[in-house]
C-alpha cells in the first residue's frame, strides 16, 4: 500500500483533496482536534464527505489527539463511539494508554497513534502494537533507519509536505505556558515563529531563530516508500484547499514517475515558507532553519525594475488582475505587491513598499493556478442498461444493481418513448460525481411521462450512491467502565539534578550534559554510597535504536529509568527495570494511570492542584518547582556552525517582548536542545514533589525547599505558579 494522506481542515479542503486523487483524508471535529482553530466537521459535514469519500474508496480518519482530561473522558469516549458509527475509517489517537483502553473496550475501531505520542524507536513500535493499535504516525524526527526497523513491525505513516513543530512531538508547552493555550489541547499560538535573538556571537540580532522551513521530501518519497512507509501525510489543516490539492497532485504523479516540475510550482505558489528541507529523517541540512522569513513567499519569478516611479517586474511569466506577490531584498521580505497590467519584458505592480531596482519578486497568490487546481472533479464511471417494455415494470441497471418502476408500462398511443430520449435523460445525473456509459438501451415504444422517467432516474442514482457509499462500520454501543478513582498521598520528593552529591531525596533522577562523555563517569555516580535515595537514569524523550543500544550500559548500574517518551515502558520491560513515566508522557485522567505500567508517574505539566489531586496515588508525583523545560529541540538553532561553536551548555534566547528563556544543551552523540520557560516553577505539590534542577546553580538548595513557597519565591525571584493555579485553554 501507497497512500497519499491529505489534510481536510474543512469541506472546501476535504473536496480539493478528493478532487486531486487523495488516497485517503484526515479530519478534526470541534472537539478534541489538535487543531482546534481549523475549520471542522460537524455531524452533517462529515455525513456529507464521508459519504463522498466512501464512494471514491477514500479513506476518512478523524483526529481526536489532544490531551483528555479526567472530567472529560465520558464526553470524549462517547464521541469515539459516535465517529465510529459515524463510518471513521481510523480514529487517530495521541494518548497511548487511552487508546490501550479503547481498543479492549471496543476492539472493531481501528486507533493510528498520533505524532504527538513521539514514536521514535521500535520500542515505540512494539509498544503501540500491544496496545491494539493499527498504526503509528512517527515523529517527524525519526531517522531513516529507524523508519524502515519500525515499518517492519506495524504500519507506518510518514510526514512528507507542510510545516514542522519546532520541539519535538508532544513535548511543547511554550504556547502553554508563555500565554495559557496549549498546543496538547489544539490551541497553539505559535509562539516560535516569533522573533528571538541568542547570546552567541552571530546570533545577537533578533530572527526567527525557532522557525523551521516547510518539510518537502520530493522525490526521496521513493526512499521512503523503499523504508516500507505505507502511507505519505501532507501536514496542512489550517491551508487552503489549492494549497491542498497542489501537494496532493504533487506526490499522486511522483509515485506514478512522473516529473512532477510544473506541480511543484504549483505547490511553491500555494505555501512554501522560506526554502523547503527534505527533514531530519535525511539529516539537518542547510534550510531547515527559516530564520530570515517566517510566512509563505511563494515562488520567484522575476526582479524588479524601477522606471519613473513605477514598477516593473521583468518575467517572461504573465499574471493577470488579482494576483499577489512579495518582495525580498537580501532574503528578508521588505513588502507586498499587487499585479496591475502587463508590461513590456514583463509586468507591472503596485506596492506600498520602498522598492528598488533588483529586488526579487515572488508570487504567493497565482488565481490562474488556483484555478486550474480547484476546477479539477474526481468522477466515479457507471454503466447504465435500461429496458423500458409494455407489460414489464420499467428497469434501470446502473452497474449491475437493477432499480424498478412502480408499476407495469403500457403501449404508448401517440408519442412513443424513444432510445434517445432515455440516454439524453440519464445522462443528467444532478448532484452526484457519475460519468454515464451506455450498455443496451430498450424500448418497444412505451408510454411514460417526463416526470417519470425523471423520478425513476432520480431513484437509480440515489439508490446507487446509497449502495456504493454505504457505511459498513461495525456499530458499537457503550460498554465501558471506566476504572474508579483511588486517590492517595504521597509525601515523596524526587529531584532531577546533573549530580547527586549533597542532595537529599527519596529518587535522584540523574541527568548527564553528555551521555557519552567518560568525564561524566556515570557509573560512579549511581555507585557512590554517600548519595541518599533511589537513582534513576535520565533518558531523553527522543532517542534512535542506535542511541538507546549506546545507552544500555549506562543503564545497567540504575535503580531505573526515567523518561518523558512512552516508548521507554517497552525498553524498562525487557530490561526488566521500573520506570518513572515523566511529564511528558501527559498522564492527565484516571485511564491512563490505571494503563501506565511506571513505579512512579510525574502527572501532566497542563493540570491544575484540584486535577492533580483528584489523581494522586502512592506512585503519582508533580512538577512543582525548579525549572519548567518547555520545549525539546532535536536539532541545532545554531545551524550545525560546529567549527565556530563555543559548546556552552546553557544560553540566553530572548523573544521581543525581552522574555529570556533559557537553552539548554545536551549530547547523546549529537548535540540536542532544551528550552526553559522565562520563569522558575514555584509551589507546593499535592501528591509527590518532583523538581527539576536543570538549570539551577544551587540544587542542593532548591531541593530543601522544594515544600516551602515563601523560601521559593525569595530564592528563584522570577517566578510563576504555572497551570496549578491557572488552567490551559
Amino acid at each position: 500500500m501507497c497512500e497519499i494522506l491529505a489534510p481536510a481542515g474543512g469541506k472546501n479542503s476535504a473536496l480539493a483533496a478528493i478532487n486531486s486523487g487523495a488516497d485517503a483524508i484526515y479530519l478534526g471535529l470541534p472537539e478534541f482536534s489538535a487543531r482546534k482553530s481549523a475549520e471542522n466537521f460537524g455531524a452533517e459535514d462529515f455525513k456529507e464527505i464521508s459519504s463522498l469519500a466512501r464512494l471514491f474508496g477514500v479513506k476518512v480518519y478523524v483526529a481526536m489527539n489532544t490531551l483528555v482530561k479526567d472530567a472529560e473522558l465520558d464526553k470524549f469516549l462517547n464521541l469515539i463511539i459516535d465517529v465510529q458509527n459515524a463510518g471513521a475509517d481510523a480514529v487517530i489517537l495521541s494518548d497511548i494508554f487511552l487508546g490501550r483502553f479503547i481498543k479492549r473496550s471496543y476492539p472493531q475501531i481501528k486507533l493510528h497513534l498520533s505524532t504527538q505520542a513521539g514514536i521514535c524507536n521500535a520500542y515505540g513500535a512494539e509498544l503501540a502494537k500491544d496496545y491494539g493499535f493499527d498504526r503509528v504516525i512517527l515523529s517527524r524526527e525519526t531517522k531513516l533507519s529507524d523508519i524502515a526497523e519500525i515499518s517492519k513491525i506495524i504500519e507506518t505513516e510518514v510526514f512528507v509536505q507542510g510545516a514542522l513543530c519546532t520541539c519535538f512531538s508532544g513535548q511543547c508547552y511554550l504556547s502553554s505556558f508563555a500565554g495559557g493555550n496549549s498546543g496538547n489541547r489544539g490551541r497553539c499560538k505559535q509562539p516560535c515563529r516569533k522573533k528571538y535573538s541568542i547570546d552567541r556571537k552571530g546570533f545577537e540580532e533578533p530572527a526567527y531563530r525557532l522557525s523551521l522551513a516547510d518539510l518537502c521530501v520530493g522525490r526521496k518519497i521513493e526512499i521512503l516508500r523503499e523504508a516500507g512507509v505505507s502511507s505519505f501525510k501532507i501536514e496542512g489543516r489550517m491551508r487552503r484547499p489549492e494549497y491542498v490539492a497542489a501537494a496532493v497532485k504533487y506526490y499522486k504523479n511522483l509515485l506514478n514517475g512522473c516529473s512532477g516540475e510544473e506541480d511543484f510550482s504549483d505547490l511553491k505558489r500555494t505555501f512554501n515558507r522560506g526554502n523547503y528541507t527534505s527533514g531530519l529523517a535525511f539529516g539537518q541540512d542547510k534550510d531547515f532553519i527559516s530564520s530570515a522569513v517566517q510566512g509563505h513567499i511563494g515562488e520567484f519569478v522575476g526582479v524588479i525594475k524601477v522606471e519613473n516611479g513605477k514598477f516593473i517586474c521583468i518575467s517572461r511569466q504573465r499574471f493577470s488582475k488579482g494576483d499577489s506577490f512579495k518582495i525580498l531584498r537580501e532574503g528578508k521580505e521588505v513588502g507586498g505587491a499587487d499585479f496591475s497590467g502587463d508590461s513590456e519584458g514583463g509586468f507591472a505592480f503596485t506596492s506600498k513598499a520602498a522598492l528598488r531596482s533588483g529586488d526579487k519578486v515572488f508570487v504567493t497568490t497565482d488565481s490562474a493556478a488556483n484555478k486550474r487546481l480547484l476546477d479539477k472533479e474526481r468522477k466515479l464511471t457507471l454503466k447504465v442498461s435500461a429496458r423500458f417494455f409494455a407489460g414489464e415494470r420499467a428497469e434501470i441497471s446502473v452497474d449491475g444493481h437493477k432499480f424498478y418502476g412502480d408499476n407495469p408500462l403500457e403501449h404508448a398511443k401517440n408519442s412513443p418513448l424513444k432510445v434517445e430520449e432515455i440516454e439524453e435523460c440519464l445522462k443528467r445525473v444532478d448532484k452526484y460525481p457519475f460519468e454515464i456509459v451506455f450498455g443496451e438501451v430498450d424500448t418497444d415504444g412505451v408510454f411514460l411521462p417526463k416526470s417519470v422517467l425523471n423520478g425513476l432516474r432520480r431513484k437509480a442514482y440515489d439508490g446507487i450512491f446509497g449502495i456504493l457509499s454505504e457505511n459498513k462500520n461495525a456499530q458499537v454501543v457503550k460498554n465501558h467502565v471506566l476504572p474508579r478513582p483511588k486517590t492517595a498521598e504521597n509525601g515523596k520528593i524526587a529531584a532531577i539534578v546533573g549530580d547527586a552529591y549533597g542532595i537529599s531525596a527519596d529518587i535522584i533522577v540523574l541527568k548527564p550534559r553528555d551521555y557519552f562523555d567518560p568525564n561524566e563517569k556515570l557509573s560512579e555516580k549511581f555507585t557512590k554510597k554517600d548519595v541518599s535515595g533511589q537513582k534513576y537514569l535520565y533518558l531523553p524523550s527522543f532517542m534512535s535504536g542506535e542511541e538507546i543500544e549506546r545507552v544500555l550500559p549506562l543503564i545497567a548500574p540504575a535503580d531505573g529509568v526515567y523518561c518523558d517518551g512512552v516508548w521507554a515502558v517497552k525498553l524498562c520491560a525487557k530490561l526488566k527495570k521500573p520506570l518513572f513515566a515523566g511529564c511528558g508522557m501527559n498522564i492527565s485522567n484516571r485511564v491512563d494511570l490505571n494503563e501506565c505500567p511506571a513505579e512512579y508517574v510525574a502527572l501532566s505539566k497542563e493540570l491544575t492542584e484540584t486535577e492533580q489531586r483528584q489523581l494522586s496515588t502512592e506512585k503519582t508525583f508533580a512538577l512543582s518547582s525548579g525549572s519548567l523545560k518547555v520545549m525539546d529541540l532535536i536539532y541545532c538553532p545554531f545551524e550545525k556552525r560546529c567549527s565556530s561553536c563555543d559548546k556552552r551548555h546553557l544560553y540566553s534566547l530572548t523573544d521581543e517582548e525581552g522574555r529570556r528563556f533559557t537553552l539548554a544543551r545536551y549530547k547523546t552523540g549529537e548535540c540536542r536542545f532544551e528550552v526553559y520557560n522565562c520563569a522558575n516553577l514555584v509551589g507546593k505539590s499535592v501528591t509527590g514533589t518532583l523538581i527539576d534542577c536543570t538549570t539551577l546553580q544551587d540544587a542542593r538548595k532548591a531541593v530543601e525547599i522544594c515544600k516551602d513557597i515563601q523560601k521559593q519565591r525569595i530564592f528563584y525571584k522570577n517566578y510563576t505558579r504555572g497551570h496549578s493555579v491557572s488552567p490551559v485553554l
